[in-house]
């Protein structure tokens, strides 16, 4: 039988500069969306910035590596809060939905309950983010048998977040149709720019499953897989990618999804809101 590949933190030494430029990246980035988020009081987004500053934390995991590649703490930090980082996007934007759904008063067009369809798709990802968080924590081991432990249970936890980003883009695409066929008073209005959100929705989700299905392959391959030999995929399909979710939410946010205290009015342009959206609810 073939001698088993040694396990090591890195098979190569993180750039300094790669990650410095990514840092700069994500520190700008959220700064953005904790800025807007306050400005527009979404605190449905929290969880979405919580993701931008893990981003930010990780990759300073990965400059302090540059020096110390053997070290194990800066090592987890750089996996463990990039890993888990998509899952904290994906409840903001599972949030939105229930909340758009509500904005043109289309309850009846939903495929779920809209009571339910925020908690069953939120839910879902917060059992996802402890799963891959307790794969990452297993993983930080030098003992190969539970590094595979831990790297099959973080396949389990992309596995059951893919399903799930699966089954919120079809919901949305059934709530897209119906609502095209049987527009409601307020969809016509054009208060809520329910088209653009979701398809602010669609490109989200596409990008997180693009990177999702990138760290499915590069766990299958192990350790000494070929995704896992040079740095540059991790800055291409995950790095790249995940900027590239804070920029499309940033440019599309959903502002006019608003809690209910700031419905009768938007304090900060002093323009009335629509009566439609008026008491809103915010579940």
């Amino acid at each position: 039988m073939p001698e088993k590949e040694e396990y090591v933190l890195y098979r190569y030494t993180p750039s300094i500069a790669a990650a410095a430029v990514v840092i700069s990246v994500f520190a700008i980035l959220t700064g953005l969306h904790t800025y807007r988020m306050i400005r527009t009081k979404l605190w449905f987004c929290v969880p979405f910035t919580i993701g931008g500053a893990f981003e930010l934390i990780g990759y300073i995991g990965r400059a302090v590596g540059h020096s110390s590649p053997e070290s194990l703490v800066p090592f987890i930090i750089q996996s463990l809060f990039v890993l888990v980082a998509p899952a904290l996007f994906a409840a903001s934007i599972y949030m939105t939905l229930g909340r758009l759904i509500r904005a043109v008063h289309a309850e009846s067009l939903s495929v779920v309950r809209v009571s339910w369809l925020t908690k069953l798709f939120v839910c879902g990802d917060v059992f996802t983010f402890f799963i891959q968080g307790g794969g990452g924590g297993i993983m930080a081991s030098h003992d190969p048998d539970k590094v595979k432990l831990g790297e099959n249970i973080i396949l389990g936890g992309l596995f059951l977040q893919i399903i799930i980003f699966g089954l919120f883009v079809v919901a949305s695409i059934i709530f897209h149709v119906r609502l095209q066929k049987r527009p409601t008073r307020e969809a016509y209005a054009g208060d809520v720019k329910w088209q653009k959100m979701l398809w602010v929705l669609y490109a989200v989700s596409a990008i997180i499953l693009v990177r999702n299905i990138f760290r499915v392959v590069e766990y299958l391959g192990g350790n000494a897989g070929p995704l896992l030999r040079v740095e540059w995929p991790i800055y291409v399909f995950d790095a790249l990618l995940m900027a590239s979710t804070m920029t499309v939410w940033f440019a599309g946010y959903p502002t006019l999804i608003r809690p209910a205290k700031s419905l009768s009015s938007d304090s900060e342009s002093g323009m009335q809101l629509p009566v439609s959206d008026r008491g809103l609810s915010t579940k």
